[in-house]
């Protein structure tokens, strides 16, 4: 008969054999995270000065860094927006909207006004408001932009080729400049639902749109209608394609003609 006293310390002893090996896994675990979050966060090189980029190329890539990103927010998220969201991207967005807010996140998001024209953008961007985003119209919004907590910015390979890819940006050395970029737009656009926001006519053009499409009707070159409305020529390139398209014309000549038509420029 094995004596108690030594049953015991047999038992002990395999127990603390046990709780070693749990320990042993979990520091491997932990190991193992630590070097998966440092491959993506860099949280060395975050509490400096330097910066990082990634080079994103892959839809699904980008839309992974997108939710990793806003994951470890725990600030501040501010985006821009040149169009609007489908439907089921928009619901994610006020899920997580929503879920933020409550973590005492700061969200902030600017829209142009082309993107603002149709019924069921309005209606997002009311639902965002109520869920307590702040909201902001641009009569132009430079480019799609994405910022974390001042140490993440996802920004586009070229802002006029949206499939070209993204750039990940990572530390505060890069990230600050296009915050203040971000905030100069900001304090020139509008708060959304508040009566101040641009009015659209309409035909759903607002006062710029309308004042281009005279410009370009009367025969100015692009230039010259960028030096008229204060903007530059990539923002007003990028307008006209946009009403070109919205108006089926394949030239300059031929949207002035159809905005005549349409009624839209005197």
């Amino acid at each position: 008969m094995i004596d108690p006293e030594i049953a015991l310390l047999r038992l002990l002893h395999r127990e603390r054999e046990q709780l070693r090996e749990h320990l042993d896994e979990a520091d491997r675990a932990y190991d193992t995270l630590e070097t998966l979050a440092g491959a993506f966060l860099r949280a060395g090189s975050l509490t400096r000065a330097d910066a990082d980029v990634e080079l994103l190329s892959d839809y699904r890539r980008i839309q992974q860094v997108l939710e990793d990103i806003t994951d470890v927010i725990q600030h501040s998220l501010a985006s821009m927006h040149l169009t609007s969201l489908r439907r089921e991207v928009g619901e994610r967005v006020l899920s997580r909207d929503r879920r933020q807010i409550e973590n005492g996140v700061r969200v902030r998001a600017m829209y142009s006004e082309q993107a603002c024209v149709s019924p069921e953008v309005a209606e997002h961007l009311r639902r965002r408001v109520e869920a307590g985003v702040e909201v902001r119209i641009a009569s132009a919004v430079p480019m799609p932009l994405i910022i974390a907590d001042e140490q993440f910015a996802v920004v586009p390979v070229d802002p006029a080729e949206p499939a070209a890819g993204a750039v990940l940006a990572r530390g505060p050395a890069l990230v600050r400049s296009y915050l203040a970029l971000y905030e100069h737009c900001w304090h020139t656009a509008l708060p959304y639902g508040d009566g101040s926001a641009p009015d659209l006519g309409g035909d759903g053009l607002s006062e710029q749109q309308r004042a281009a499409l005279s410009m370009l009707a009367s025969g100015m070159k692009d230039e010259k209608i960028a030096r008229g409305l204060g903007v530059s020529l990539r923002t007003v390139s990028r307008m006209l394609s946009e009403l070109m398209q919205e108006m089926g014309a394949t030239s300059r000549f031929e949207a002035g003609v159809r905005a005549y038509r349409l009624g839209w420029v005197d």
